[in-house]
């Protein structure tokens, strides 16, 4: 049954890796810097999220949110509190999105409306690293709830991110967080890789944050 069960899955993920080169080329085409936001559950993409939302329409830009969960509409509805068009993906018991999910929830909306859009993807740090979703940047969170190691437990998903942002900081010395340690974690496994220091909650970082994301879409409007 293995190789039945490995034909099954490669042949899974080159259909999705094909629909992606798709979506990227539409996002592309209408100047949309996608960002897929990735983490275990509880890390406080949700809020974070919401906070850049609010923060980047308030700086005069057009941002757009796609939310992934299994089941409920409720981290869409608290995201649309931004003012934003949001729309939910309920994946029904899929631990993860899929590029054909976003396709169907992108109908009806104008790409070249919008500057930024966020795929907040389903809580889990394993499938989420083999599915790509057509996204210019993938970002993986790391909360400092967690524990340092956690890069090194789930490397495919840290070594598959262009950036890591570590959330929840107002909580470091109650849990106490090893700051150098995690940056060595995550460093092991994506030497170099971009790492932003944030709470959403206090706005700490967040200024760093919002600075990354316009940097990289000026690059990649430059096609670098």
């Amino acid at each position: 049954m293995t190789p039945r069960i490995v034909e099954l899955r490669q042949g899974l993920l080159k259909k999705n890796d094909q629909l992606a080169g798709l979506l990227r080329g539409r996002f592309q085409a209408a100047g949309l810097f996608v960002v897929n936001l990735v983490s275990s559950p509880g890390t406080g993409k949700t809020l974070l999220l919401e906070k850049t939302l609010t923060a980047l329409k308030d700086a005069g830009n057009r941002p757009a949110a796609l939310v992934g969960d299994l089941e409920t509409d409720n981290d869409a509805r608290r995201l649309a509190r931004s003012g934003v068009p949001v729309r939910q993906i309920q994946t029904h018991g899929i631990c993860h999105l899929e590029a054909d999910m976003v396709e169907r929830h992108l109908d009806g909306w104008n790409l070249k409306s919008y500057d930024y859009m966020f795929i907040e993807n389903v809580g889990n740090l394993v499938c989420t690293s083999s599915y790509d979703l057509g996204e210019s940047c993938r970002v993986a969170l790391l909360s400092v709830t967690e524990g340092e190691d956690k890069p090194r437990k789930y490397p495919s998903l840290y070594h598959s991110a262009d950036a890591s942002v570590i959330t929840k900081l107002d909580l470091a010395e109650a849990c106490e967080f090893d700051r150098e340690a995690a940056r060595a974690s995550l460093f092991d496994v994506r030497p170099g890789l971009r790492i932003i220091e944030t709470s959403a909650k206090t706005g700490l970082g967040m200024e760093a944050w919002l600075d990354f994301l316009r940097e990289q879409r000026e690059l990649y409007a430059k096609g670098l």
